[in-house]
Formats: C-alpha cells, structure tokens, sequence
C-alpha cells in the first residue's frame, strides 16, 4: 500500500466536535462516516464473494465530494488515513493514494442521475450473463426493483470514458446494468441500496443460468405488465413512519 505524507495524517483521523467547524486538514464528521461505511461495503463485496482481490469498486458522494476506494489496494487494509476523495470533475481533494481506475464510470453515474453511492463487481454469474445476451431475461420480479430487464452495456476498456458512456445508455430507466466481459455496476441514495441491487442482480443472473441449463426446457418469463405491477407494488413495500 502506498505510504501517506505525513502532513496528510490527520486528513480522515479528526471528526470536529458536533456542531463545531472543522480545522484545517481535519475531515468533516459527515465524510468520516461516509468513510467508514465505504470501507465496510468494499469489504463485503469479498465477503460475499462478488469480487476477487482488488478488482470492483465502491463510491459514495457527500455534497460534491466523491469518496472512492484507492486502486490496487485490498481493502481490508484501508484505515481512516487512506481516504480517498475527487469533485465531480475528478479533481482529487483528499488523500495521496491514487483513485480507482474506474473512476470515469462512477462520475458519470452521479453527474446523470441522483445517485448517492455507486457499487461496481465482477460477480461470476452476472459477468457469464454478460457474456451470452443483450439483456437478463426477466426471469424474476425483482427485476422491476432495477427498474425493468436489466440491459448489457457494449465492452469498452475499463476506466475508459467508452465504457462510461456504454454504460449511461444501458442505464436510461434503470439502477443497475451489466458491463460486457466485466462485471456489474447500481447504484442508490444510500451504500445498502446500491450494494443490495448489486447482490440482487447477481442473484438473479444465477437464477437465470441455473434455469436455462436444465436439457429441453425453457424458463418462463414475466410479461411488461406483470413487471408494471410488480413496480407499483414495490412502491408501497417495506416499514413506515
């Protein structure tokens, strides 16, 4: 892991006392947390088995800031000292480690749609998926949660703004999408959001292949309108108050 400046030490240590203005070089209690939460998701994306190693990545945007996880480093190494942090030009502001290398694909989901957080994977089922159709079948309601069947956006090199406009096209109307020969990327108002459509969709990508092995038979698939109702319904789902 690349070693931080010295005078950047304090960047992600110091939270200013609650309602108090932070010093120079200390990080605001908001991005702290922020922080810490990022951390957390990266992790489980390998404890879920949803990436190997260093590969995916994770973001979450505090005003117009953009935290993101660091390229190449595992991420059950980063401590509060490796944040990490670009505006929404890409410009970093915080920290001396480099920013993933997929950053082009998490600014532009948060400069076209109202995203707060941004997950990306190379989950197994999801990219074998992408490799075999234009589109994942809507082999299960929760289909309707991403918004409709979710599309495949056309290969382009990682990290490259290709891929990122491939992937806002395969985005238009929804929250998640497939990467050709890649991976997966969703997106949410909050970390949870965005890291349970990335665990549903590949959920479903392993419903789907598991279904269309079967020798002779063919799985059945859910109609525009079943999907249409499906979404109406989710609108009422969950706790209140």
């Amino acid at each position: 892991m690349a070693e931080q400046r010295g005078d950047q030490r304090d960047d992600s240590r110091a939270d200013a006392p609650d309602g108090a203005e932070p010093r120079a070089g200390e990080v605001p209690r908001e991005m702290a947390r922020a922080w810490r939460a990022l951390v957390a998701t990266a992790r489980r994306t390998v404890a879920d088995g949803l990436v190997v190693g260093t590969s995916g990545n994770v973001s979450v945007r505090v005003g117009d800031t953009v935290l993101v996880t660091p390229s190449g480093v595992p991420y059950d190494r980063l401590t509060p000292d490796d944040l990490t942090a670009v505006d929404l030009d890409g410009r970093q502001v915080r920290g001396t480690l480099v920013p993933t290398s997929e950053l082009p694909v998490h600014l532009a989901v948060y400069r076209h749609t109202g995203a707060r957080a941004v997950v990306h994977t190379h989950a197994v089922h999801a990219t074998a998926v992408s490799t075999l159709v234009p589109e994942l079948p809507a082999i299960h309601y929760m289909t309707a949660a991403l918004g409709g069947p979710v599309r495949v956006a056309p290969y382009a090199a990682y990290g490259t703004e290709a891929l990122a406009g491939n992937m806002l096209r395969a985005l238009e109307g929804r929250s998640g999408c497939l990467l050709q020969n890649h991976g997966t990327i969703t997106y949410g108002t909050t970390l949870d959001q965005a890291y349970d459509r990335t665990a549903q969709l590949e959920w479903m990508c392993r419903l789907w292949l598991t279904a269309s092995s079967v020798p002779g038979l063919t799985p059945s698939l859910l109609s525009a309108d079943q999907l249409a109702d499906v979404a109406r319904r989710l609108q009422g789902y969950g706790q209140r108050g």
